[in-house]
């Protein structure tokens, strides 16, 4: 008979009773998922959840494309987020479900910087997907919480965990950049699309209101969570969103300052400077010359 989960799971141990698991913390576990059975429906956990999926992950892509791994997938997951548990995604799969609960990080190193390991707030679709010895690698992350886990608990469980779970979480920062890396020529499509973006909003008039396109506005155009594109854009060009638009308002400047009938105060006006001042002295900094001694130089 498959157990029927509540609709929010708030403990490590209920979680555990709802998947057929032992309770060995109260604050962490690593679930078989192949010896899970719960009822169909969609989970939400106050906790962290790491999902590794071993193999083709069914009808379930997690937006996995042709030149992306197949040999495991691998979902994170923050608390309060859902996890859709189907017959076709994690029930009846072959992996291991890490969760581990805020307070088991509390006042250790990993506490202080796992806001940082922004890939716990891809979308499914944007997923890590793992070569062979990739999961291999994260599979012998997980053993070893999984057995540190087996001892009982005592004033060093804490520490060593957390440990063991920041080296997990290192090792998926590794695997994300180098997916990074096999998605190049995707990355360079995303790179035009963001660009064309841009330059249309440069066009729109939008800058003359002092309104600036962020992240978000990107991502959403683009269809990407705004953690994903962020760090995307950073791998890609090695500049952050501000950095980036700042060059391509800098470039739309020089080719105003090429149209004699366009002065300093219009340039600024309609790319959204402060004032000519502060345009000036930005744009001195980055090209060595103001943009009345440019203009003259180019015309």
């Amino acid at each position: 008979m498959r157990k029927e989960i509540p609709s929010i799971i708030e403990t490590i141990h209920q979680c555990n009773c709802c998947m057929g698991c032992e309770t060995l913390h109260p604050l962490a576990s690593v679930i078989d998922l192949s010896k899970a059975n719960p009822e169909q429906r969609t989970l939400k956990c106050d906790f962290y959840t790491i999902i590794l999926i071993e193999g083709e992950a069914g009808n379930f892509t997690y937006g996995r494309k042709y030149y992306d791994y197949s040999d495991a997938t691998l979902i994170f997951r923050t608390p309060g987020e859902s996890i859709k548990l189907e017959s076709d995604s994690l029930s009846f799969r072959k992996g291991r479900m890490l969760a581990f609960h805020p307070d088991l990080i509390a006042h250790t190193a990993l506490e202080n910087h796992i806001g940082n390991y922004s890939f716990f707030f891809y979308e499914p679709d944007e997923s890590l997907h793992l070569s062979l010895r990739e999961k291999m690698k994260i599979t012998a992350c997980i053993r070893s919480i999984e057995e540190e886990l087996q001892y009982p608990v005592d004033c060093h469980s804490k520490t060593l965990i957390s440990r063991y779970i920041e080296l997990l979480l290192d090792y998926c920062t590794r695997f994300n950049e180098r997916q990074f890396i096999t998605r190049c020529e995707a990355n360079k499509a995303i790179l035009r699309k963001t660009h064309s973006l841009l330059n249309k909003y440069i066009l729109s008039g939008k800058l003359e209101s002092g309104i600036m396109p962020t992240e978000a506005y990107c991502a959403d155009a683009l269809h990407l969570s705004p953690h994903y594109f962020r760090d995307l854009l950073k791998f890609e060009t090695g500049k952050d969103m501000h950095e980036y638009f700042q060059l391509m308002r800098l470039d739309a400047a020089k080719k105003m300052l090429l149209d004699r009938d366009n002065t300093l105060d219009i340039v600024t006006l309609k790319l959204g400077y402060t004032d000519s001042r502060s345009f000036t002295d930005l744009f001195k900094k980055i090209t060595g010359m103001t943009p009345v001694e440019y203009k003259h130089t180019q015309n």
